[in-house]
């Protein structure tokens, strides 16, 4: 990627960065249908609800917290 200013290479962003999700949000966020806390699965890059069974998934560092995008956990 080009910097528009200089003409030159953009550094490339750390491949963490885009995922990376803010603790202070994951504080505050519940699960949509239990309100239970939820579990933060860095290398899933999932929030888990172990009260409703599902696992929301984190896309470019957004939680994802509707149900129907959910995977339900097994087990």
């Amino acid at each position: 990627m080009t910097d528009r200013a200089t003409g030159e290479d953009a550094p490339a962003a750390a491949p963490d960065e885009a995922t990376r999700v803010d603790p202070r949000l994951l504080e505050i966020l519940v699960c949509p249908l239990t309100k239970a806390t939820l579990e933060y699965d860095r290398a899933r890059q999932e929030l888990i609800s172990r009260a409703a069974r599902l696992a929301y998934p984190i896309r470019d560092g957004i939680p994802i917290m509707l149900p129907e995008e959910a995977r339900v956990l097994e087990g």
